[in-house]
C-alpha cells in the first residue's frame, strides 16, 4: 500500500504537462471585426493648447456651480478659415464639456479666492444648441491658468482687430463704389441730353397736305326722245 503512492505522484506531473501542450490548431473566430475610422471632428484643426483641468457651469435655476467634467481643454485652429474654438472633453467617456468659438466679446477673469481659476461668458454648443454659458475651469497650478488666459484673450483681440480692419475696409469700399455709381449716373444723364439734343436737331418734317383732286362733272345724258 505504501509503496504504490510514490507511483501515483510521479504520474501525476506527466498528465499535466501533456495538458499543457500546445497542439498548433488554429480556431477561426465567429465574429470577425473590421476595423472603423473614428472622426473626432478635430481632424481639420491644429492645436493651439492642450491643458487638463476641471470644468464647472453655473446653474441659473440653482443658483450655484456644477461640474461639467475633469478632462483635457484644446484651443483649436481652423485649417481654412483661420477660426479658433474652445473645446474640452471628460477623460474617460470623451463627452464633450465646452465647444464654442473665441470671439472677441470674451473675457477672462481670474476667479475671487484662487488664483488656479478663472471664469468667462460664452455661447456654448456642446448640448447640441446655441446656450449662453457661464464657465469656471481649475487647473492643477497657477502658470497653466494663466498661459490659458493669455492665449484666450491674444487670440479674441487679434480677432477683435482683423474685424475692426475689416470694416474699415469694408467703408472705404462703399465708398469707392458710391463714387463709382454718382459717376456713372451723371455719365448717363451726359448721354441722355446729348441724345434728347440729337432728337431736337433732327425734328420730324411735318407731313405735306395731300393736293385736292379736281371734282369730276358727271356728264348729263340726253334725255331719250319721246
Amino acid at each position: 500500500m505504501a509503496s504504490t503512492e510514490p507511483e501515483r505522484r510521479d504520474e501525476e506531473p506527466e498528465v499535466a504537462a501533456t495538458e499543457d501542450e500546445d497542439t498548433g490548431a488554429q480556431v477561426a473566430p465567429i465574429v470577425r471585426l473590421e476595423e472603423v475610422a473614428v472622426t473626432t471632428g478635430e481632424e481639420e484643426e491644429d492645436v493651439l493648447l492642450d491643458l487638463k483641468a476641471k470644468l464647472y457651469r453655473f446653474d441659473k435655476d440653482g443658483n450655484q456651480w456644477k461640474e461639467r467634467g475633469t478632462g483635457s481643454v484644446k484651443l483649436l485652429k481652423h485649417k481654412e478659415t483661420g477660426k479658433v474654438r474652445l473645446v474640452m472633453r471628460q477623460a474617460k467617456t470623451l463627452k464633450i464639456c465646452a465647444n464654442h468659438l473665441v470671439i472677441p466679446s470674451i473675457k477672462m477673469q481670474e476667479h475671487a479666492g484662487n488664483d488656479k481659476s478663472c471664469v468667462w461668458h460664452a455661447t456654448d454648443f456642446s448640448d447640441g444648441e446655441l446656450k449662453d454659458e457661464m464657465f469656471c475651469i481649475r487647473f492643477g497650478s497657477v502658470e497653466n491658468c494663466k498661459k490659458f488666459m493669455e492665449m484666450v484673450e491674444s487670440i479674441a483681440e487679434s480677432f477683435g482687430n482683423n474685424e475692426e480692419t475689416e470694416s474699415n475696409e469694408a467703408t472705404a469700399a462703399a465708398g469707392l463704389l458710391e463714387k463709382l455709381s454718382v459717376t456713372t449716373e451723371t455719365e448717363s444723364e451726359k448721354v441722355t441730353e446729348t441724345e434728347s439734343e440729337k432728337v431736337t436737331e433732327t425734328e420730324e418734317v411735318p407731313a405735306t397736305e395731300p393736293e385736292e383732286k379736281p371734282e369730276t362733272k358727271k356728264k348729263e345724258e340726253p334725255s331719250s326722245a319721246a
